[in-house]
């Protein structure tokens, strides 16, 4: 085995060398095949997003779209505005369009893509969420889809501020009262916004605004993100905290998190119980990320004094919805984007995207259809999937409120450099790290874009072995440095998170974890257990899962030397209740334990 040798992220077929992140707004779009990132059991499909055969496109506005964004797109192509189609009427015109432009309202689903008889070739969302867009029929026929992610973002921070305001000194209630023919002034009296600590839930584009506006309000802010790099919070005067501190500390709470299964009901009965008496809660971000029953009984219980809210699990909600009818709470109609500025900029930036897509480029806002030859991909598609697994694992064992700013990924390959292209790899680590709590679809095309975006810099190293280069890859090892970790064990000799794997069979694997070597299969989930060395672990463990009906699928011990530290690994199919994992974690011999999603 020869030298490690450092290696570029920029250029995958040349040879390799760290460096910073950079991104590039936009990548030429060949003709040849293109794929879509897989998540977890869902196949890879091979689309072809080429223009056409020169002539120009049609392109579809079916909701309203600001002005110049039309004049932008009339440039280039046919359009035709048409607002307000039911379903049916939708898919009788999409058979004649290149494009289709829509917002929040119009449902793209896979009758939509059946219907187009693959004319189709790009679906543009004015904004950031893609909820309404089906992204795998989008894949499946072909279609590239672009939204536009940044346009909203100060109209999203200034809403999330007025609500804030607006709730500490009752205008709406107050407002609705003096139009009502009364003067109750005592009933009215609110709370001062200057010494309160405001806890930002999310410290992306808009959670920053918020920030640096509160901070001019003389509010004390504090932040929780995963993702979030501390030297950029510090830069704005804000302090990066673990999610259960934050619930504790806030006076005020502003959500601005994505709607991932990580993120779904976050707010519940349990967190709730956590948070300082008389908590005030402001969400700009998605409805889902609350449950709204339990948002009413803390209400009602004195927990929560005040909640301001721009959105909901439903929209629109119930018109006896007992939350929106809720005295104390303040509720505006998905307002976040909703300027006369945000709205411009929304249509220029969608504009673009489509359009250049049209013209045979890529914009850093695609959300499917990475670009990959049909041999590269065909030969990497297990790797694909073990390097997102990786990542995933590898920022899961990261402790709450260090953040992660490093990131080294290491292949051992028996291939010369020109022979290996990293670059699908490289995304998909960065989207296992990035994507589980993050409204960003990370793809080939803005991995770089989106972790240069979060002060995220990821280094590559080939470690160039002996022998034949039947497989193109032996191993793959993600370490993040400059961490603390929720599990000691998975921490290497020189301090990193380390995780490592290998494909075996066409099938994932973790073959390491910190400085200990395991085998367990990335399917399902996994717990890893530190304890002594001692016969009867693997049955006490086994039997506890069995007890409460979990299965386990794959289990793997790896000790320093007999009866010394061990570490297992268990693989699991299903997620073991608190009970179950509490049972686990007071067994004598075991020192520490961790569940993870793969």
């Amino acid at each position: 085995m020869s030298a490690a040798a450092s290696s570029a992220i920029s250029v995958a077929t040349k040879p390799l060398k760290s460096l910073t992140l950079s991104s590039s707004s936009r990548s030429p779009l060949p003709s040849a095949a293109s794929v879509a990132f897989p998540t977890p059991r869902r196949r890879l499909v091979l689309v072809a997003c080429t223009a056409g055969d020169g002539s120009k496109p049609t392109i579809l506005v079916a909701e309203k779209l600001g002005e110049a964004g039309v004049k932008l797109l009339e440039g280039s192509a046919n359009v035709d505005c048409s607002y307000n189609l039911t379903p049916e009427e939708l898919n009788a015109k999409i058979s004649l369009c290149d494009a289709l432009i829509v917002r929040s309202g119009t449902k793209v689903g896979r009758e939509v893509f059946e219907s187009s008889r693959g004319r189709l070739k790009v679906v543009g969302r004015a904004g950031v969420g893609i909820d309404n867009v089906d992204l795998s029929a989008a894949t499946e026929f072909g279609c590239l889809v672009v939204n536009a992610p940044t346009a909203n973002t100060i109209a999203a921070a200034e809403h999330g501020i007025a609500l804030l305001a607006g709730m500490a000194r009752n205008v709406a209630q107050s407002d609705a009262s003096v139009k009502a023919g009364e003067w109750k002034r005592n009933k009215y009296v609110g709370v001062s916004l200057v010494g309160k600590t405001l806890a930002v839930m999310g410290f992306g584009k808009v959670g920053t605004e918020v920030a640096r506006r509160a901070k001019g309000l003389g509010m004390r802010v504090i932040a929780h993100d995963p993702y979030a790099p501390a030297d950029r919070a510090h830069a704005i005067g804000v302090d990066l905290v673990s999610f259960d501190e934050a619930l504790a500390t806030a006076d005020f709470i502003s959500l601005h998190m994505p709607l991932t299964p990580a993120t779904s009901k976050i707010l519940n009965d349990e967190t709730f119980a956590k948070m300082k008496k008389g908590v005030r809660i402001v969400n700009v971000a998605r409805g889902g990320v609350i449950d709204e029953d339990a948002l009413v009984r803390a209400l009602d219980a004195g927990i929560v004094a005040q909640a301001a809210l721009d959105v909901f699990t439903k929209e629109p909600p119930a018109k006896d919805s007992p939350l929106v009818q809720h005295e104390r709470v303040t509720v505006t109609p998905h307002l976040g984007a909703s300027t006369m500025e945000a709205q411009e900029g929304v249509a220029i930036e969608i504009a673009e995207a489509v359009v250049g897509a049209l013209n045979g480029e890529l914009a850093a806002t695609a959300v499917n259809a990475p670009m990959v030859s049909a041999e590269v991909l065909t030969e990497l598609k297990p790797y694909v999937l073990l390097a997102e697994k990786l990542g995933r694992l590898a920022v899961q064992l990261v402790a709450g409120g260090s953040g992660v700013k490093n990131v080294k990924v290491s292949y051992t390959s028996a291939r010369a450099t020109d022979d290996l292209d990293t670059r699908l790899l490289r995304a998909m680590i960065t989207k296992g790290i990035i994507e589980p709590i993050s409204d960003v679809y990370v793809n080939l095309v803005n991995a770089d874009f989106t972790a240069k975006q979060r002060g995220l810099r990821l280094s590559e190293e080939r470690v160039l072995l002996d022998g034949s280069p039947e497989n193109p890859l032996e191993t793959i090892t993600v370490q993040l440095g400059n961490v603390e970790s929720k599990f000691a064990s998975s921490l290497s000799e020189s301090g990193e998170v380390r995780v490592e794997g290998k494909v075996k069979d066409g099938v994932p694997h973790l073959t390491k974890v910190g400085s200990f070597e395991v085998d367990v299969t990335l399917e399902g989930s996994i717990i890893l257990c530190r304890q002594v060395d001692q016969p009867g672990m693997i049955g006490t463990v086994g039997s506890i899962l069995g007890e409460s009906n979990v299965n386990v699928n794959f289990m793997s011990v790896g000790r320093i030397a007999p009866r010394k530290q061990a570490i297992m690994a268990i693989g699991v199919d299903d997620q073991p209740s608190k009970e179950t994992l509490k049972k686990i974690g007071e067994i004598p011999a075991v020192e520490e334990f961790v569940f993870l999603k793969v």
